[in-house]
Parts: structure tokens; C-alpha cells; sequence
């Protein structure tokens, strides 16, 4: 039987904040008092990103407006987010726990799978090794972890989501019906909102009910969808670790809401160019090319609408991945008023070996040496460290753009 634990940050982005500005001289806890991690409302990205537990006493939510938090709790902290601090911090958290096992695969930012099979003899069982993990966690890198161990990634994810924070939880077979059978069936891995709404019309309320369903009943009503479900229901979960990150990946992308609405082209530009250098270093960073190359564009009326081409080769240089956007900009926008854009990347294969093309220009491999010597520099000083001329005015960050996390779903990574 495997053994798999699933490390899951206790309010990451909130944890990661409080630790680094505790480490800074400050003397408030974030984490002890009502506090969130929120988007600026001038900024026009004023929702709830993290949130500490006693700001959730309130009732304030993940994903709410900020002024509807404030609202809850006129007291309420609010601290802008940082997405490079927290790629450095789940980093440090991933260098961490490469010591436990080769076995090692992010999940998002704040959550990682690791495979314990066959590590019993250097760690010992996986619960005192989860317990030794934790603390360790705690102890050098100053924030605390949820860990989940079971037979395989979906019941270590669902033991981690037992009890927070700090703690570890086993769900193993023989403790799925006991642990996991009772909870609403809304908590199951990938039963969301619409499927749960479907599922309660069934007479089916728990995750035990849809486990002890008709499997063909569930085929012809969610069709394969019902059968992947049902799987889950009963604990069943083959997928393995994989320490490899782009062949998990369905893509890669970045987008940023603008402070002010634009109109003119060149300043579009600059922005998707910001863009597409965060979109780029992650590209290179997980070790693929692309080929396909989107541009999305919300309106000052909230209108969206995107362009996407395909490349004649893979690529991850910046500037080849940029002249395409700007084209596919230049060939769709209408001349609204710009609120929000975004840049993505798909069909990505590794960065191993590159076909080659007749139409490669001789400037191709200057460029690629260009952009690694920048990844370094960026890694080690910060984004800010080294720019292209056209951010020395500091009107827009040299790299814009979240921390792309949504853009990974389970068995990938985000380095």
C-alpha cells in the first residue's frame, strides 16, 4: 500500500505575511488579530485573498469585497498582497520537504503531495514522520502546515482538511467509512457547487450516500463525471506523484486589473509586456515551451473577450511570446476603453529538446542566454532588479500579474 501525505499551509498568504513582517521588526501578529490579505480597493482588486482565524469569527470569507469585511468588522487589518514574497515562501517549503522523500509534487502554492511509500526507514512510521515535518516547519520557516496522510492524494488531501491548524490526520481505507463517509457530499474533491446541487436533488447528501449510489445510476445522470465521483466517494485514487511540473500543466498565465481605464495602444503594450515577462519566467521555471499564445481583454463595461494563435515552434523566450501578443492585441481590440488584461500560454511540451526551424532568426539563442541571465538575477534580487527600459519610469511594476495559481490544478506545479 502507498503512503502519501499531502502538506497543506495554514492560511498561507496570511501566515506567509505575518512571519515576514514579524521578521522585519514588527511587533503584531497578523494571525492573532482580525486581519486579511485583500487586493486595494483603489486598485480596483478589493476582495479577500487570505484571512486570519479571528477575522473569520466575523464571518468574513475568502473571495468577498473588502468594504463587505470591513463591514463585518470595522477593525479589520488589511494588508495589500505580495505574490513574490509568497513564491518565495512556498519555495523555501518545497527545499524543505525535497529531504523526505524524491517523491515531491505541488498541488498550488500553498500545498504539496509527498510520497512516504518505502521512507519508513529513515524517517520512521509517516505519522511520526508528519509530526517531524510539522514542527520542523514551524520551527525554522516560522508558519504552521496541515498534513493529510492516506493511500493515496485524494484521501491525504481530504485527511488534511479534517481539523486546522497544526495538525496531522490519517484517512486510511480503513477509516474512510468512519472519517470520510458522514461528511456533506459539497466536501468531496471536485463536487462543487453545480454538482452538489445535482447530487442533493438525487437524495444525495453525504459523501457515504454517493458512495453506496448505483455507479451506472450516477454514469447516466453526470455522465463519466459521476463515475470519476463515485470513485473518489470510495476513497479510489491511482494517480501518482509525479515530481515532473509541465506535463501536469493545462497552461500558464497572468492577468492584472489596471488602476486607471486605458485607451492608448502603447500603453497596452507596456502591460501586456509586463505580463508576459511573469508568464514567461514561470514558463522557464517549470521547465516547458509553448505553442499556443492567448491575449484576454475586459472592457471598461466588463465586456471580455480573447484571441489566441498558434505558434510554427515551441518556445519560452519572452520576446518571441510578446511579439505575438502584441499582434493578437493589435488584430482584436476595438478601441474600448481597457479595464483588465490577461496573457496565457498553452499546449506546452518540455524544454529538454526544442525542434528547431528553418524561420528561427540568429538572434534566437542570444535571447534565450538573455532571458535565463535575467532569471537569475530576478531570483536572487528581485523582480525589480533588473528591467527592461520602457518600466525605468516606474509607471507599471516590470512584471504584473498574481500568482497564477488557479491555473494549476491537481498534479502540478507552480515552480
Amino acid at each position: 500500500m502507498r503512503t502519501i501525505m499531502h502538506i497543506d499551509v495554514n492560511s498561507a498568504f496570511l501566515s506567509w505575511q505575518a512571519v515576514y513582517n514579524l521578521q522585519k521588526g514588527d511587533t503584531l501578529d497578523l494571525r492573532e488579530i482580525p486581519s486579511v490579505v485583500g487586493g486595494s480597493q483603489a486598485d480596483r482588486r478589493g476582495i479577500v485573498l487570505a484571512k486570519s482565524i479571528p477575522a473569520k469569527k466575523f464571518g468574513i470569507t475568502t473571495g468577498e469585497v473588502l468594504w463587505q469585511a470591513r463591514q463585518k468588522c470595522p477593525g479589520l487589518v488589511m494588508v495589500p498582497p505580495d505574490y513574490n514574497l509568497y513564491m518565495k515562501c512556498s519555495n523555501m517549503l518545497y527545499e524543505t520537504l525535497k529531504e523526505y522523500s524524491p517523491g515531491l509534487q505541488r498541488f498550488s502554492i500553498d500545498e504539496l503531495f509527498l510520497d512516504y511509500t518505502g521512507m519508513e526507514p529513515h524517517f520512521g512510521d509517516a505519522v511520526s514522520a508528519a509530526h517531524m515535518i510539522k514542527e520542523r516547519v514551524k520551527k525554522e520557516l516560522g508558519f504552521t502546515v496541515n498534513i493529510g496522510i492516506g493511500a493515496n492524494k485524494l484521501t491525504a488531501k481530504v485527511a488534511g482538511d479534517f481539523k486546522k491548524p497544526d495538525m496531522v490526520h490519517t484517512l486510511f481505507p480503513d477509516e474512510i467509512e468512519r472519517k470520510m463517509w458522514p461528511l456533506p457530499v459539497g466536501d468531496l474533491f471536485m463536487v462543487g457547487r453545480q454538482t452538489r446541487k445535482k447530487l442533493l436533488e438525487m437524495n444525495i447528501t453525504t459523501i457515504g450516500d454517493l458512495a453506496r449510489a448505483d455507479r451506472r445510476f450516477l454514469r447516466d445522470r453526470l455522465k463519466s463525471f459521476g463515475n470519476l465521483i463515485w470513485c473518489y466517494a470510495n476513497g479510489i485514487d491511482e494517480s501518482p506523484v509525479h515530481p515532473g511540473y509541465y506535463l501536469q500543466m493545462k497552461g500558464i498565465g497572468n492577468s492584472t486589473t489596471i488602476k486607471f481605464d486605458v485607451t492608448e495602444r502603447q500603453i497596452a503594450h507596456k502591460v501586456l509586456l509586463s505580463l508576459t515577462e511573469s508568464v514567461s519566467l514561470r514558463l522557464r521555471a517549470a521547465r516547458a515551451c509553448c505553442r499556443v499564445v492567448s491575449v484576454g481583454i475586459r472592457t471598461g463595461e466588463l465586456n471580455f473577450y480573447s484571441h489566441q494563435r498558434k505558434l510554427m515552434a515551441h518556445t519560452n523566450i519572452t520576446m518571441d511570446i510578446f511579439e505575438t501578443v502584441r499582434e493578437l492585441f493589435n488584430e482584436c481590440w476595438g478601441g474600448e476603453k481597457i479595464r483588465h488584461l490577461g496573457v496565457r500560454v498553452t499546449d506546452l511540451c518540455s524544454d529538454e529538446f526544442m525542434q528547431a526551424s528553418i524561420f528561427d532568426e540568429q538572434y534566437k539563442y542570444k535571447k534565450q542566454a538573455l532571458d535565463n541571465a535575467m532569471d537569475i538575477i530576478r531570483g536572487r534580487y528581485g523582480n525589480n532588479s533588473v528591467m527592461r527600459a520602457i518600466f525605468a519610469d516606474g509607471e507599471f511594476a516590470p512584471m504584473s500579474g498574481g500568482s497564477g495559481v488557479e491555473d494549476y490544478p491537481v498534479m502540478s506545479s507552480i515552480l
